[in-house]
């Protein structure tokens, strides 16, 4: 039988994504989607992604571009490191990546190039980093950058959660477009949620583990939660994004 698992903001924590995906006990027939911001934060952003590159020619693999991956991608494409990024987790990243060769980097930049700005599926499920803001829906948004740094579907979310029925004219137009959305970005933790939340049909997948929360995923059928342990407690040496 066919798993379909959402999976949330890694954020250079790799031994996170090892364990989650033990817990998963994933097999060759699953499919994995994961919602983006791979890096920056804890020690093993660079080996984050060798591992995705490896999982990929495995598995069926949907990645997402996140904010924080379009930063690194920059870099990694010959830009001066962005200072935003340097501040959110990037220099984590930029020290991961000592002693790669540019051969390895550029198959790294390779890999980010080829992640998508948003993934809808045959069931009509929609899967992106952060949000959009088109009521049009979101092939019809004008800033790309929403699909990497929107909050304001989340927020809807939150506020309108149980307030209308699908079916009200008061009912975002926005969310009427897809049968379910799957985000990141924005951590639950901040809403003192250690699991994924659902508001409307906002599936939001970021359980703060960049911070002191899990890593997290959501298989679509049944709704099942795996996750991981506390990231922090599996790199107990490091602050992660913790010291900003």
């Amino acid at each position: 039988m066919k798993r379909t698992f959402a999976i949330g903001d890694i954020h250079g924590g790799l031994k996170a994504l090892k364990q989650l995906l033990e817990r998963i006990n994933l097999q060759y027939t699953d499919e994995l989607i994961f919602l983006g911001d791979y890096v920056d934060g804890w020690s093993d952003s660079a080996q984050v992604i060798e591992f995705l590159i490896e999982l990929k020619r495995m598995y069926a693999c949907t990645f997402i571009r996140g904010n924080h991956d379009i930063w690194c991608e920059e870099w990694l494409s010959g830009e001066k490191p962005n200072p935003v990024w340097l501040y959110a987790g990037g220099q984590e990243t930029l020290d991961s990546y000592e002693g790669y060769s540019s051969e390895e980097k550029e198959i790294h930049l390779d890999f980010f190039q080829q992640m998508k700005p948003y993934h809808i599926s045959k069931e009509n499920d929609l899967f992106i980093h952060a949000g959009f803001t088109s009521v049009d829906g979101v092939n019809k948004e004008d800033n790309k950058l929403s699909y990497c740094f929107d909050r304001s579907l989340w927020q809807t979310a939150m506020l309108l959660d149980g307030r209308y029925d699908v079916t009200s004219n008061d009912y975002p137009s926005r969310f009427k477009h897809y049968k379910e959305i799957y985000i990141g970005h924005t951590p639950t933790t901040k809403f003192n949620s250690e699991l994924p939340m659902h508001k409307c049909n906002v599936w939001n997948v970021d359980t703060g583990a960049a911070f002191k929360g899990k890593l997290s995923a959501v298989e679509l059928q049944s709704k099942e939660i795996f996750q991981s342990d506390t990231v922090q407690s599996l790199y107990p040496y490091e602050l992660g994004r913790n010291m900003r």
